[in-house]
């Protein structure tokens, strides 16, 4: 762990946005990175007889063709099409692989963290910005920093997973060259064999004891796009025959042979210990097998989750109180202070003369506030847990490999490398399995309990209980008109701090500023010429982690419903005034095409209204418009239009579906929800209080992908920062309202 707490401190203080570019082939040569020299090759210890390996993504055995998917698959679709890439390379079609999560190791570290973490914005990529992204990645390799996050999984294996399959590919041919005299040059490959000139085919199952006595073919290169025969084209995702059948096995779906259920009651004042508890009469009630103590809560084993849930509802606890303010509304007065040079986190970015800009012209202010959030995925945190005298054993969905083994170890006072980590697919994340609540609780109960494997399941109201929440936060902007132009923008931002809390849970703290509390805020792309960003860390509040977009999921907010007031009182068209002063010409291509895709063409009148917002998020610059109408019950929300350059569509139909669930997540969230706190504890406990975007609220969503970025970009989150701004500002077309606060619904009704 040492090399990752090098790497926290070290390269976290650069990103504008972390914890979702350069690839590892550039800086180290395809070879090594193709056959994972980065990092030992972590298949090639679990081999069985006559199999192969040539690099961490590919194993072949005499009866099957195991294809290693090192992000973990949240729903977001990566579990798919990382497999998809090495087969395109490969020539294999669906159907003839099989797909497994890779486990901890080096050899897996995020390259796709590079750009974010570099102290430059996205769209500079001068040689500057670019050496820094170089050295970046050379930590991230020391680190072996192996993560899902941050819209990083098509930037970190989109060279690489490429590679490993023409290598793959390569290695094969040769082996056939060998075993049958005829050169490689005359061989081709299709559908899982390799083919001989006379027709003949070897399939590459056969070949795998060959292959695996023969150097792999280092020097073999992906194919060109223009040969794509699955990647770039309309394709089912492999996962969702499985899942539309209920075939597909989430983590809550495992069953071992003589396992025990396990259900928590923990202290709903985050962190804080239990003080005492009465047992007496969960002891009585059906299927309770054992009462045990953890370390700020009780847990029941039973023989099942029902009766587990049940019987842990039962028990009367004394809890701790909380060291964070009880009530909701304190926690907006500690924001409220913390705008003072004592909590400055950082001066993100400053240009030209702020205070002398704020002083010509028309001086316009607001204040803007978002709330903490829950995560809410559909799957409730779960897993499995086995501790022996050997180690111990859990099969989790995770984000982070090798921090699960780090979090899990600790509890129970194991060395990491004693614990066996199995990744499983997911029911949602939106960041809540980057956190380790279940992990840690989980491997203090199967301590508890040596030799039998404990299942956990954590109810519902208590998955809503203990989720560490999106920041809260609140701006301050203040900026200044003259002669229809924007003179200067001072952006403040008061905020807790989603991933220095995450770092520090996660065993690598940081004093450094939290970057990604510049997310949404220093990476503006307009021409201003006076401009500030800076950052307040407010203390001793909520924890908070990541969240879908994180910072920019409420900076996006903040930062384009305040260009829209600044363009307004210029007296600007909001959608032509974001062409004219967008600096980057991609990204005022994404706003272009935005405005053609929706037919922007001034005001509608009549109640009706549009609003624009163009933000850019882990590099991928997305403008988004919203159309809505006031009604005599509310908002209607019509139509939406999106834009989106990632350089690169690798997958249309997976794209087109994240998208469209990045604005639905936004809009939802914006809309209706929020968590309080009374008496230390989140009110909001159940879906019927925190309420995502009902179907009959959806709107159409129009998606295009545009590919004039020079570099890969993910976009599992970078639609969500817009939707929020994007509605607002068609809100106030509509009603000549600006709404500066979510949940949206406490000053507006929608239909």
């Amino acid at each position: 762990m040492g090399h990752m707490q090098t790497l926290s401190r070290r390269a976290f203080v650069f990103g504008s946005a972390a914890i979702a570019g350069g690839i590892a082939f550039g800086a180290y040569g395809s070879a090594e990175a193709a056959t994972g020299t980065a990092g030992d090759n972590p298949l090639a210890a679990r081999l069985g007889p006559n199999s192969v390996t040539f690099n961490p993504w590919v194993e072949i055995s005499p009866d099957k063709i195991t294809l290693i998917a090192q992000h973990a698959d949240i729903g977001q679709g990566v579990g798919s099409v990382q497999p998809i890439m090495i087969a395109e390379e490969m020539d294999l079609d669906p159907g003839q692989f099989e797909i497994r999560f890779a486990g901890p190791s080096p050899a897996y570290f995020n390259t796709g963290f590079a750009d974010e973490f570099a102290p430059f914005v996205a769209a500079d990529q001068s040689p500057a910005a670019e050496e820094a992204r170089a050295k970046t990645l050379e930590w991230l390799r020391q680190a072996g920093l192996q993560m899902t996050g941050g819209s990083s999984t098509l930037p970190d294996t989109y060279d690489k997973l490429r590679v490993a399959g023409a290598v793959a590919r390569e290695t094969l041919k040769a082996a056939a060259a060998k075993r049958s005299g005829v050169a490689m040059a005359d061989l081709r490959t299709q559908s899982g064999h390799v083919i001989l000139p006379n027709g003949t085919k070897i399939a590459y199952v056969d070949l795998s004891a060959d292959a695996a006595k023969i150097p792999p073919v280092l020097d073999a290169k992906p194919r060109d796009p223009s040969k794509w025969r699955m990647l770039g084209k309309p394709m089912m995702r492999l996962d969702v025959r499985e899942k539309v059948m209920g075939e597909l096995k989430f983590g809550i779906d495992m069953k071992m042979d003589g396992m025990l259920y396990a259900s928590v009651k923990l202290n709903p004042n985050k962190g804080q210990p239990l003080k005492s508890y009465d047992a007496g009469k969960a002891r009585a009630m059906p299927g309770v097998k054992k009462i045990l103590e953890i370390k700020n809560g009780v847990a029941v084993i039973a023989t099942n989750s029902w009766y587990a849930m049940k019987a842990v509802d039962a028990i009367a606890c004394e809890w701790a109180p909380s060291a964070y303010p009880a009530e909701q509304a304190d926690h907006w007065k500690v924001l409220e202070s913390s705008f003072k040079p004592e909590f400055l986190g950082k001066e993100w970015r400053k240009i030209g003369d702020i205070e002398a800009g704020l002083k010509t012209g028309k001086l316009v202010e607001a204040e803007y506030r978002a709330p903490y959030v829950a995560h809410q995925p559909l799957e409730p945190l779960n897993g499995i847990g086995l501790v022996t005298d050997k180690g111990m054993e859990i099969w989790v969905g995770h984000q982070s490999p090798r921090f699960v083994q780090w979090v899990a170890a600790t509890a129970i006072g194991l060395k990491p490398e004693q614990v066996t980590f199995h990744n499983q697919w997911s029911g949602g994340s939106f960041g809540h399995r980057l956190e380790y609540e279940n992990v840690r609780v989980l491997a203090e109960i199967a301590n508890q309990m040596k030799g039998t494997p404990i299942k956990l399941v954590f109810s519902r109201e208590e998955d809503f209980l203990q989720d560490i929440p999106r920041q809260i936060a609140i701006a301050r902007h203040r900026g200044s008109i003259d002669k229809g132009k924007i003179l200067a923008a001072d952006l403040q931002l008061a905020s807790t701090t989603p991933l220095k809390g995450l770092l520090e849970r996660s065993g690598t703290p940081s004093k450094d500023p939290d970057g990604q509390l510049a997310a949404g805020l220093w990476n503006v792309y307009y021409d201003i010429p006076n401009f500030r960003a800076a950052s307040y860390e407010a203390q001793g509040l909520s924890p908070s982690t990541t969240w879908r977009s994180v910072g920019a999921s409420t900076s996006g907010f903040f930062t384009e419903s305040f260009i829209d007031e600044l363009i307004h009182a210029a007296g600007l068209d909001p959608m032509q005034a974001r062409i004219a002063m967008c600096t980057v010409p991609h990204y005022r291509k994404v706003l272009e095409t935005v405005a053609e895709m929706s037919d922007w063409k001034g005001p509608l009148g009549n109640g009706r209204g549009r609003g624009v917002a163009f933000v850019e998020s882990f590099g991928t610059p997305t403008a988004e418009v919203v159309e809505v109408t006031a009604t005599d019950r509310g908002i209607r929300i019509d139509k939406v239009w999106v834009a989106v350059d990632v350089g690169k569509v690798v997958d249309p139909v997976n794209f087109e579906n994240q998208v469209q669930g990045g604005v639905v997540w936004g809009l939802g969230h914006a809309i209706n929800c929020e968590l309080t706190y009374a008496n230390g504890a989140v009110q909001q406990t159940n879906y019927n209080h925190h309420e995502a975007m009902r179907i009959y609220q959806c709107p159409v969503i129009e998606v295009r992908g545009l590919e004039n970025d020079p570099k890969v970009r993910g976009v599992g989150e970078p639609p969500v920062p817009p939707a929020a701004p994007a509605l607002a500002n068609a809100i106030f077309a509509a009603t000549g309202k600006r709404i500066r606060e979510m949940p949206f619904n406490k000053f507006i009704d929608f239909v």
